[in-house]
């Protein structure tokens, strides 16, 4: 008697170029443009472990990317994308491992980024970020377009990494399922 194979999971696609960003606190405010000279000394001391290029600015871009620290691997950006203040990292360069150490890579260089951040004296007191609401993109929309197919296949991934930071069963997951936009996944606590 023939009885059909289970359905497998669906491929987790080989995504290389994760964009995370950790929201800050509702009572934050900074002025953006503080991260101009602190994105600098970040440069000149080597305070991140990616290869520090340049600094831009964006802030008088309404609800852009702020100012961003351009290095070889990636981009870090103090932001207001979408109205939401926030640190993004946006991960440019190919790493090794599974797509969940990928996933772990950004997030650690965020929450790292976000620490240094949080210390630097021109943003003391005014700038907290709140560890329990990140926002998870894949930056690559040929590899990872914002389908179902790709929720099925990386919400898992996504769940395992939240599951260990903030906990299994204490946070959402919200696909914003408008296929213009990158596959993009709101976490909260």
């Amino acid at each position: 008697m023939y009885s059909p194979a289970p359905n497998p999971e669906p491929p987790v696609p080989a995504v290389q170029h994760f964009r995370v960003k950790l929201f800050a606190t509702p009572e934050s405010h900074p002025h953006l443009s503080d991260a101009i000279p602190v994105f600098h000394r970040w440069i000149q001391d080597e305070r991140v472990p990616e290869t520090a290029i340049d600094v831009s600015d964006y802030d008088h871009v309404p609800e852009g990317p702020g100012v961003i620290l351009v290095c070889h691997e990636a981009i870090y950006g103090l932001d207001q994308g979408k109205g939401k203040l926030g640190l993004m990292y946006n991960r440019r360069a190919v790493l090794n491992g599974s797509v969940e150490d990928r996933l772990r890579q950004a997030i650690n260089a965020i929450e790292s980024a976000a620490t240094l951040l949080e210390q630097e004296p021109e943003f003391s007191g005014k700038l907290r970020f709140n560890r329990n609401a990140w926002e998870v993109a894949v930056n690559d929309r040929a590899l990872a377009p914002n389908t179902d197919a790709t929720w099925e296949a990386l919400s898992p991934v996504i769940r395992e990494v939240f599951d260990s930071i903030i906990g299994a069963g204490r946070y959402s997951l919200e696909r914003n399922s408008d296929i213009r936009e990158l596959f993009t996944v709101t976490v909260m606590a």
